[in-house]
């Protein structure tokens, strides 16, 4: 993994335009991670994906999080601050699928963790139940009782919620809550983050101060801009400041 060049920084940026969140966070780890292809990034469990964008966020924007995030009680704008080891809970792993195993109410269940192409898969379904039953679905990859098989509707509500806090046990990345408290109203609640969002937020701001940079240095100097993107941001900074001055 590498961090992100000013360059790619303003490829993503465009790529992503138009593209899902899920997309998104594949194009991040594609420019970051080119030692992994396509296929096994996608592959990747949703906690161990979150793992490597968490990773990619710190070698190109550093530890320090800015958060901002709207009380759900009186509507106050709360902003908050975190490092990225606050809510790393799970190393970065080689990309491969891991199986696992539950036995449950004398049911045999093998198993994997939820990925992208999952996610995917789920993204037009506007009914929860509907979604969370087929996501499920994919991930059994097995299911028996004494020798034979069981069919995903057969399974009792007991072991597919025992399949799922299993599933989260298994992937604890992939859910990360944090605990706030509003100084207004003084109302705590809990909220999910989600570094795919918060990543992009981030990148889209540095491209747009990126090309007002660009903008300004080739008005002034004439300068291409591969060259004015090839440079550090503290020379690009110098010679900003050497403009205003």
């Amino acid at each position: 993994m590498r961090s992100l060049s000013a360059h790619q920084i303003l490829q993503i940026w465009e790529i992503g335009q138009n593209q899902h969140p899920l997309d998104r966070a594949l194009t991040l780890l594609a420019f970051g991670c080119p030692e992994i292809s396509q296929e096994q990034l996608a592959f990747l469990s949703i906690g161990q994906r979150d793992a490597y964008l968490l990773t990619l966020r710190e070698i190109t924007f550093g530890q320090k999080m800015n958060g901002l995030a709207e009380c759900p009680n009186c509507g106050d704008r709360l902003e908050f601050d975190l490092n990225v080891s606050d809510i790393r809970v799970a190393e970065i792993l080689s990309p491969k699928v891991e199986m696992y195993n539950l036995l449950s109410e004398g049911v045999e269940l093998q198993f994997r963790l939820p990925n992208s192409q999952d996610l995917a898969a789920i993204v037009g379904y506007k009914d929860v139940k509907t979604a969370n039953s087929l996501l499920i679905q994919r991930c059994i990859l097995q299911a028996s009782k004494s020798g034979d098989s069981v069919a995903y509707d057969d399974l009792s509500a007991t072991v597919v919620n025992q399949l799922v806090q299993q599933m989260a046990q298994c992937d604890p990345q992939a859910e990360i809550l944090l605990n706030l408290n509003c100084p207004a109203c003084e109302h705590s609640w809990q909220l999910l983050f989600d570094i795919v969002s918060f990543f992009w937020t981030e990148l889209t701001a540095r491209a747009k101060r990126l090309l007002q940079e660009v903008h300004t240095l080739a008005r002034f100097y004439g300068w291409r801009e591969a060259d004015i993107l090839s440079m550090t941001g503290v020379r690009r900074q110098m010679y900003l400041d050497l403009i205003g001055s």
